[in-house]
């Protein structure tokens, strides 16, 4: 297969050009935001010169489509809020390149796909979760973000791209390249990382209701402050998960919303967010349970109302033998000696798709591991090694795949 690299950095390159945020490489290219629906109908056009079937789905999710049944590359290409140019959308470029490479050279059918919602505006890896079927559309579409848009409403800006959803029984299998997003392989100086598992991850929604008050005449001891109920949880969480946990295992208040949000009001109502991350599914449940419980007694000793949204997530995935394997040995030949196996802590849709197929993920290198930052960035000789890996390995993948019922 002739990968053609220089092609391949310029659509990257071009890609971020949607949404880009005037600072370094960043974009901001949120799930349905005008910036993504740009990009991914750029995405569709690039497909079809490339010779694919190009079909958006229900919910946005952007299929290029090899005829009969093919081996899977891609990612999403939506962005977080503040996110950098690399994060999902390498994946997607790099199925681009793989797909148009092979077709020109007689190589193995490919079929490229973006998800949508990958980074959860609405939920966890959204798009990919209702195409596995882990997530209804119905459900998903009374889910809302952190502003109180409903996923229903959002996803009616895409309503004159939809169509049907794409049958998973035409893909042989699923590969998906990311970058790291931490910061192993940069700082060991190795140019592939192959991933042996996806951590589990629950995340959900927790409100502490009190009273709000005048911030000059309630005293301190008088006080119901939903705030003062946020940091005391912390700190008692923190503390309680303490010998529960391992070094790899992660957990985050990333958003917090304070009703009403002045300053010289006691806080009535704080509602934030509560994500976990392990790659144990027992040990994840224990944290839930801690996480419940040191909430409730908060809130008990406070004098405050408790209460839980509904919990999303997945559990820990196991990336296909077969499939690491065949990427190791391509690994190994383009790379030697500068690639090693590795877990992802980061969520990504191939947990979803594995549920359909045999799935498999590689990484390049985050420099400094920065990401979900407009100052991530990776190498460009990284970034070419990564493709001539994958290029490498994609006869075997589909070889396997197509051995498969």
């Amino acid at each position: 297969m002739q990968i053609n690299g220089e092609r391949f950095l310029k659509d990257l390159h071009e890609l971020r050009g949607f949404g880009a945020s005037g600072i370094g490489k960043g974009v901001i290219r949120p799930a349905y935001s005008p910036a993504d629906i740009a990009a991914r109908e750029w995405l569709a056009a690039k497909m079809r010169d490339a010779g694919l079937s190009v079909q958006f789905d229900a919910m946005g999710n952007l299929w290029g489509l090899a005829e009969g049944r093919s081996l899977l590359i891609g990612s999403h290409s939506d962005s977080q809020p503040e996110g950098g140019w690399l994060d999902g959308a390498l994946g997607v470029v790099m199925g681009l390149e793989i797909a148009r490479a092979s077709r020109e050279t007689g190589g193995p059918a490919v079929s490229v796909v973006s998800f949508q919602d990958e980074e959860g505006r609405f939920g966890v890896t959204t798009g990919s979760a209702i195409w596995s079927g882990t997530l209804t559309l119905e459900r998903a579409d009374t889910l809302t973000d952190s502003s109180g848009t409903s996923f229903a409403d959002a996803r009616a800006a895409m309503a004159h791209l939809a169509g049907d959803f794409v049958d998973p029984r035409r893909f042989t299998g699923f590969v998906e390249c990311h970058i790291e997003q931490g910061p192993w392989l940069d700082e060991a100086g190795q140019a592939i990382g192959i991933v042996t598992d996806i951590v589990g991850i629950r995340d959900m929604r927790i409100t502490f209701e009190g009273m709000q008050n005048h911030a000059g005449t309630t005293p301190m001891h008088r006080r119901r402050d939903a705030f003062q109920a946020l940091s005391a949880f912390n700190t008692a969480l923190n503390d309680r998960l303490r010998n529960v946990v391992t070094p790899q295992t992660v957990w985050t208040i990333g958003h917090v919303s304070l009703h009403p949000g002045a300053h010289s009001i006691v806080p009535g109502k704080v509602v934030f967010s509560m994500q976990w991350r392990d790659g144990a599914a027992d040990r994840l449940q224990r944290m839930e349970t801690i996480i419940r419980e040191t909430a409730s007694e908060v809130a008990e000793v406070r004098g405050l109302q408790l209460s839980f949204s509904d919990m999303l997530g997945l559990e820990p995935v196991l990336m296909n033998t077969g499939f690491r394997a065949a990427l190791s040995a391509a690994a190994q030949t383009k790379a030697p000696d500068r690639w090693r196996e590795i877990q992802s802590g980061a969520l990504h849709d191939a947990a979803n798709v594995s549920a359909l197929m045999p799935a498999a993920m590689m990484f390049v290198p985050s420099i400094g591991g920065i990401s979900h930052s407009f100052a991530e960035d990776t190498d460009e000789a990284d970034l070419l090694c990564g493709l001539e890996v994958l290029a490498c390995a994609v006869p075997e993948l589909a070889k396997q795949g197509a051995q498969l019922p």
